[in-house]
Formats: C-alpha cells, structure tokens, sequence
C-alpha cells in the first residue's frame, strides 16, 4: 500500500451526485462520521466545481455521470483536479464495472483516487474508508473491477497471470485493492511472511520486481492485466 500523509480532522468533503434521493443519502452517510465534514454537495459538474473552489475540500466524492452531459464528468473532472488542485482526493462512484473507467481514472497516477461501484456504496464502511485513504494520499478499487481486469487479462494468449498460482491470484486482487500486507494476510489467513514471499512472486513473475514505489507497482499491475482486455487500450477513455 502506498505510504499516507497525516490528514488533518475532520476530513472536509464536497458531494456532486444527480439523483436527489442518493444525493441525500450520502450526504447522511458522510454526516454520520466524527472525522468527516460535509462542506457541499452539488446536482451537476458546474454545481461541483463552485463548491471546490468555493471551500477547497480534502476529498471530492463524485458520480461517474452527471449533467450537463451526463458521459463521464467525474472521470474528466478528476484528471482536471490533477493539474488545479492535486492536494484534493478524488471517490468516483459509478454504475459501470467496465474497467476502462477505472484505468482512465488511474491514468495519470493511482494516489489519491478511488473507484467505487454504486452497488457497493451501502456498504457504510467502503465509502467511508475510500474517503479516508484518498484525503491521505492512498487509492482504492473496486474489488468487482480488479475481478474483471484479472479474468479479461488471464485469457489473453502468452499472459503473464497464467504463471501466477491461484494464491499468488487472490493476493495479486487484494494488493491492486490498496490493502496493505497486514490486511491480506488477514483477508486471505496467510502470515506475514507467506504475504511477503507471494507478493514477491508476483512481481517478479510481471516483471515487476525492478519498481520501489508500491503505488507505481499497483498501478503498472492495473495496467498490465487491463492490456488488450476486451480490445480496450490502456489509459484509453471509454466510450459512453
């Protein structure tokens, strides 16, 4: 897991969600918790935008679509936060697994950036970690997205997933989550040491072993599995 800056408490956060009840909804969610502070929340991008420079908050939590085009604003305006306001962490929440929206999200770096499928978002404590880990410089995927990287990239001809065993598969999932070695080991009831040697494996096997920043490694794995998965180029923007 990429290594966190200290966030200042509470965590103050701008909401841009269409669809009033959900809008409500999260704003609650995000209301609930002592350490977060809801500073805005919008209905569209220009909405967003106004709040952001308005109270310049830590973390951004953002529909995929939204008016007025309804494409892909929270992609767009996240690479946008890259060059005006790189400080600020970035949730995209999306009705889409298709992980060329995740890629296009990572594109110009993981920290700070996370990608949440709307299905998930009731899960109370995801959101709220997601929030957590990008406001400190971290990033978290969806773990439905990371699913479909692996599949689509392990039936491409000569892939370099077919080396990996099921194991080294289950740990590679959780590591292109952002957990942590700790979290893995507890996830998948492995000790340190087992987490360590597969991690170890892994990269080596991708060719990996060469990177010291664990972020890059996550990333530079992201897009290594997501090559040539459903012809979708990585880094490219998907089609809506």
């Amino acid at each position: 897991m990429k290594d966190t800056y200290a966030v200042r408490v509470p965590i103050t956060v701008v909401l841009a969600e269409d669809n009033a009840l959900l809008r409500h909804g999260l704003a609650r969610l995000i209301d609930s918790s002592a350490d977060l502070e809801l500073v805005g929340a919008a209905a569209d991008l220009p909405g967003c935008l106004a709040l952001v420079e308005e109270h310049g908050p830590d973390v951004v939590v953002t529909d995929i679509r939204m008016p007025p085009d309804g494409s892909d604003e929270g992609i767009r305006f996240a690479a946008t936060l890259r060059d005006t306001s790189p400080q600020v962490g970035v949730v995209v929440l999306s009705q889409h697994a298709d992980p060329a929206y995740a890629l296009a999200l990572l594109e110009r770096g993981s920290d700070r950036r996370a990608y949440l499928l709307k299905d998930r978002v009731s899960n109370r404590a995801e959101l709220l970690a997601a929030i957590r880990a990008v406001a400190g410089g971290g990033s978290m995927i969806d773990p439905k997205i990371v699913e479909g990287l692996v599949a689509a990239r392990a039936r491409a001809d000569n892939s370099p997933l077919n080396q990996l065993t099921p194991r080294e598969h289950e740990v590679l999932a959780e590591i292109a989550q952002g957990k942590s070695n700790a979290a893995i080991g507890e996830t998948l009831f492995l000790t340190k040491r087992a987490v360590e040697k597969h991690i170890n494996s892994i990269f080596l096997k991708l060719g990996l072993a060469d990177s010291e920043d664990v972020s890059k490694r996550v990333k530079a794995a992201l897009l290594l599995l997501a090559d040539e998965a459903g012809g979708t180029a990585a880094g490219s923007h998907p089609n809506t």
